[in-house]
């Protein structure tokens, strides 16, 4: 627990049997490919699909793993709250960011994210890249970008991280975990996707957002000043 204050990140063990990871990854496998559209709730995209806890019993019963659960209680001392769960096929190669700007809470830093490998990840099918204690770096808002509260400024909020990284000089690590272990990242850590360098393999994995109880939920890339955009989460129960 020590490593997740000072780092900002935990990998665990989630002790499941891989039937149910290979029952999400063959549920998934049916979601993917379509066109950009969403419906029941689930959004899809080609590689990967949101909220399919709504058709999947098998990812929502990965979003509500007790060990999961256990270990997010006695981090944050509040009864943890999934709402969110993104599946993948491939790495993202998203570029470095903080959670936080999507998901925010009041109190502060009661949200955090959990990502579970459904297969063995390596170097080379695209592994989640972090960078361990930049959960402590002040929270950056589009204010701070110097740009309006809007998705369409999100590039630039991206080269203000990829700034941030290069003057903290922070060093990065990568999520190479086994099957059925889990990485769990506080809120304001920045992290990404790992370029993929075997574009043949898959990366399949689960990632399941999670606030806590007791909070009020935002999202401050959409909010300025007394402006707050809330968030009302559909609770993953």
């Amino acid at each position: 627990m020590k490593q997740f204050e000072s780092d900002g990140y935990l990998e665990i063990d989630l002790g499941l049997d891989d039937d149910l990871l290979d029952r999400v990854v063959a549920d998934s496998q049916e979601l993917y490919g379509g066109p950009h559209r969403k419906e029941e709730g689930v959004i899809y995209f080609p590689n990967r699909v949101q909220d399919a806890w709504h058709v999947s019993e098998n990812v929502k019963a990965l979003a509500l793993a007790p060990r999961v659960l256990e270990v997010l209680d006695e981090l944050y001392g509040r009864k943890p709250l999934p709402f969110q769960t993104i599946n993948f096929r491939r790495g993202t190669e998203q570029a470095p960011h903080s959670d936080a700007l999507h998901f925010s809470s009041i109190p502060e830093g009661y949200m955090c994210g959990v990502w579970v490998a459904l297969e063995d990840i390596d170097m080379d099918n695209g592994p989640l890249v972090y960078y361990p204690g930049s959960h402590k770096l002040p929270m950056v808002t589009m204010r701070e970008v110097g740009v309006d509260a809007s998705k369409s400024e999100y590039e630039r909020y991206e080269q203000h991280i990829a700034g941030l990284i290069e003057r903290e000089g922070l060093e990065p690590e990568y999520g190479t975990i086994e099957k059925g272990h889990a990485l769990v990242w506080a809120a304001n850590l920045l992290h990404g996707g790992a370029e993929q360098r075997d574009r043949e393999r898959t990366r399949h994995s689960q990632v399941t957002h999670v606030f806590f109880e007791g909070c009020k939920y935002y999202t401050p890339m959409l909010s300025d000043g007394e402006e707050i955009r809330w968030r009302n989460p559909a609770w993953i129960a």
